[in-house]
């Protein structure tokens, strides 16, 4: 069934408004710790006890809340804060057990009002564990209970009918972020610590990523004498396959490089190189990187250079491998 031109006008309309609503819940949440010495002081005490906890940030929520925790306790645990979910429900069959006195709980309910819980504040307050709490309900039940209040309240819920939380989890989870990233400047998390936690994605590839651990090594580096012959040095090229050889010294120092670019230079200017030497075909001051440098930086001076492979050498110059544009790529460096 396709939509008639009243109604993919009206749900353009409708998603119009839910954006300008749900945008507006957002803003509100701003200008609350923006201009309320109160609303800012409790962001600031909730960083605070985050900040300082030894343990791990415990959060909670019911429903769509608790979706919105899910997603708050990942965030933190990836960006430098020790954080989990913990549902309420399960909590009460047993899973409190998870959480111990060197935490704090942070608990999410839009009304603040949550039977399931609303039952467990007075174990975690038995515990002394320090309780925050994110609502849009400052009188309610979790309010009265929380050492810190975070307001998260909207005007409305985008949904056209007032009932579906919409704009309510939209500020939860803007408040969430916010503390998220309030955390992360105070810890002094940086992109390395980041990629740590995500070795998996591009990022963790980008910056935990040596050169060591993707260079050819061994008996797989083309490498010449510079007395060695034309022929040995493109039958060399060939066996390894990298588009270059280097040419090194009797104490295997890299003292130039040859590469399928030369090669094709010497065509065109018409050279004989048939009895030639390597010394003689060779450019000295070839490229070349440490095995302790960042894969994305070998990728940044192929770039820089416009060449597609690059030589590894240690402090004293010897060569000890090679890496070119294909390795890179098949590791999604770049």
């Amino acid at each position: 069934m396709s939509l008639s031109a009243a109604q993919t006008q009206q749900a353009v309309d409708l998603a119009l408004a839910t954006l300008d609503i749900e945008a507006a819940a957002v803003t509100s949440v701003r200008t609350r710790l923006a201009v309320e010495a109160s609303a800012a002081q409790a962001f600031a005490d909730a960083v605070d006890r985050m900040l300082n906890t030894r343990g791990r940030v415990v959060v909670m929520g019911m429903g769509k809340s608790g979706h919105v925790g899910r997603k708050i306790a990942a965030t933190l645990a990836s960006t430098g804060t020790a954080a989990m979910f913990v549902h309420p429900a399960e909590a009460s069959h047993g899973d409190l057990g998870m959480v111990k006195t060197i935490d704090c709980v942070l608990a999410i309910s839009n009304s603040g009002e949550s039977d399931e819980l609303s039952a467990l504040l007075p174990f975690i307050k038995r515990m002394g564990v320090p309780l925050l709490a994110m609502t849009g309900g400052l009188q309610s039940t979790l309010a009265q209970h929380a050492d810190v209040v975070l307001d998260s309240s909207v005007a409305q819920e985008a949904c056209p009918l007032n009932l579906a939380p919409t704009a309510s989890t939209t500020a939860q989870l803007a408040l969430g972020d916010a503390l998220a990233m309030a955390l992360l400047d105070a810890r002094g998390f940086k992109a390395e610590d980041f990629a740590r936690s995500h070795p998996g994605g591009s990022l963790g590839r980008k910056l935990l990523m040596h050169v060591r651990d993707l260079m050819r090594s061994g008996a797989d580096v083309p490498q010449v004498q510079k007395t060695t012959v034309f022929t040995e040095l493109m039958r060399e090229m060939s066996r390894k396959g990298l588009g270059a050889s280097a040419v090194v010294d009797l104490t295997g120092r890299v003292v130039g490089v040859f590469t399928d670019g030369d090669l094709r230079r010497l065509i065109e200017r018409g050279v004989d190189v048939r009895e030639l030497t390597a010394a003689e075909v060779m450019h000295t001051g070839p490229r070349t990187i440490s095995p302790d440098a960042l894969a994305v930086e070998a990728a940044e001076l192929m770039e820089k250079h416009r060449i597609t492979s690059v030589l590894v050498v240690d402090a004293q110059g010897h060569l000890v491998g090679a890496l070119n544009s294909n390795d890179l790529m098949l590791a999604k460096v770049i």
